[in-house]
């Protein structure tokens, strides 16, 4: 590998005035940046701010509408990945990008074998692996183990080796410890130090706003698809990061109305699953709407699932208006009068050609047929038409095939199932997540109403403004546990610096 030590600090990538529209949402708007040689440049912005898209097009995934992109003082077109990694631009993203059944030397070389005589040389490319390997202070055993059989943080060490295999000059780190542990940061830091030290260029993207300051040189600010500012890294705080990435506090446009404060109908304590969180309390009363929030990585995904029975927790207990539950699977949710409205929609929420009567009463079943087998159609057609007309869910009829709604009015479907059977928790992950603004609104005002009824509600959510929009408190996810608690008053800076590391918010409960 090339020392590139003489030629540190010298701007490698220069872009100026990229803008990027898709239909009449502009992604990026004039944007200009520089990143230096021999240093780790932070890009950092909330959801929709435009880092991902100015990172496609640096990297050849996308094209830009206007401006020009120069690297290593030569104007430069990106048109292909391919292009921008023959000029040593390379990605390394959050799940590593690599064949589980192929072994390490294999991956490093896809694409690029060393060939003599017609075939491929594995006893050269291995050695080769092991080289590498060891000049960025990498186990060598690493060569010939199938990469299914290596952790996550060790694949994406590969992925990085994978990059210097190829000459990269300029590394991407697209949110490369949101799924690592404290233990694996501190390794992948130890290694974007070595590869700094020798002149490579890294663009680090990160929510963890904290740890910039272990590893970074110069910080970007990125919102609403323009540059806020570029600054050395020691001269700014999480907070004031944060407040950049904010802007200006939002309009307070929430409900107007009274938190209840009664005993709790959801009850978690010490909740945990593996690795992925633990020690997890939060209680929620009747009529009362609380928010889990966390950045990408946190933790707050997996709650849900092990709260509805998709996963099953290996610490703490959760408990149901004073009483604990086993719940064991999602029917065992339900009994327990506990609902849930998943993310994943397409995947886990609808049946796509199925009628929108049978998408609300699926899993339900039992209380639609007669005679125990015949399902009552008219009686599944009523209930599916009350709540249609409740959730003011836009179609001819409840017969009409899911697949013909827009993604909010198949939203409101997937929620009106979790009301066929009024539960007393109604767990809500992600829920305007793909909807459009009207939607949303209309899944904000049925929420509250729910919440109004008596129902307790958790929304557990990476969408801060939503969450403050909506709920009476907040309570912040990191590092896999509970920690600070916001009222309804809370500023949208404090909590995402709290989020991201910042444990002196103002504002918290």
């Amino acid at each position: 590998m090339d020392d590139g030590t003489a030629s540190r600090g010298e701007v490698l990538l220069s872009v100026d005035g990229l803008t990027k529209s898709y239909g009449a949402v502009r992604a990026l708007k004039g944007v200009s940046v520089e990143v230096r040689r021999g240093s780790v440049h932070a890009v950092v912005g909330e959801n929709g701010a435009g880092k991902s898209t100015l990172i496609k097009i640096v990297s050849g995934a996308e094209s830009a509408d206007a401006g020009r992109i120069s690297f290593d003082g030569a104007p430069v077109a990106m048109a292909s990945t391919n292009a921008a990694m023959g000029l040593g631009i390379a990605t390394v993203y959050q799940e590593p990008q690599l064949f589980a059944d192929l072994t390490v030397a294999e991956n490093i070389f896809v694409g690029r074998e060393i060939v003599r005589g017609g075939r491929i040389d594995w006893r050269a490319q291995s050695e080769r692996v092991r080289t590498l390997l060891a000049d960025l202070g990498l186990p060598e055993r690493y060569a010939d183990r199938q990469v299914g059989d290596l952790s996550v943080a060790a694949q994406q060490q590969v992925s990085i080796a994978k990059a210097m295999a190829g000459e990269a000059r300029l590394l991407i780190l697209d949110e490369p410890s949101a799924i690592l542990t404290d233990n694996e940061i501190d390794i992948l830091f130890a290694l974007v130090r070595r590869l700094v030290a020798r002149g490579v260029a890294v663009i680090y993207i990160s929510h963890r706003l904290d740890e910039l300051f272990r590893v970074t040189d110069t910080v970007t600010v990125m919102r609403d698809g323009d540059i806020v500012g570029t600054y050395p890294t020691d001269d700014l705080s999480v907070r004031e990061i944060a407040e950049m990435m904010v802007g200006h506090e939002l309009a307070n446009d929430r409900p107007d109305r009274d938190a209840p404060d009664g005993e709790p109908l959801l009850s978690l304590r010490g909740l945990g699953r593996g690795d992925l969180f633990h020690d997890i309390d939060v209680d929620v009363a009747a009529g009362e709407i609380v928010a889990l929030y966390g950045l990408v990585g946190s933790g707050v995904d997996e709650i849900a699932k092990t709260l509805y029975g998709v996963e099953r927790p290996t610490a703490g207990t959760i408990a149901v208006a004073g009483r604990p539950v086993d719940v064991r699977n999602p029917r065992a949710a339900q009994r327990s009068r506990l609902a849930m409205l998943p993310s994943d929609r397409k995947h886990q929420g609808v049946f796509a050609f199925q009628s929108i009567a049978f998408n609300i009463t699926t899993g339900h079943a039992h209380r639609f047929r007669r005679f125990g087998f015949l399902m009552d159609r008219a009686r599944e057609n009523t209930v599916a038409k009350d709540l249609m007309a409740k959730l003011a869910v836009k179609a001819p009829g409840p017969r009409t095939p899911l697949n013909a709604l827009s993604g909010g009015n198949q939203q409101k479907v997937v929620l009106a199932r979790q009301l066929v059977e009024r539960p007393d928790v109604l767990v809500l992950e992600e829920p305007t997540q793909g909807v459009d603004v009207g939607a949303k609104e209309e899944i904000h005002r049925l929420v509250t109403e729910l919440a109004e009824q008596g129902t307790a509600i958790l929304v557990v959510t990476a969408d801060l403004p939503e969450a403050l929009r909506i709920a009476d408190r907040l309570v912040v996810v990191r590092q896999g546990t509970t920690t600070v608690e916001f009222g309804p008053t809370a500023r949208q800076a404090d909590v995402l610096a709290a989020a991201a590391g910042d444990t002196g918010s103002e504002d918290a409960a």
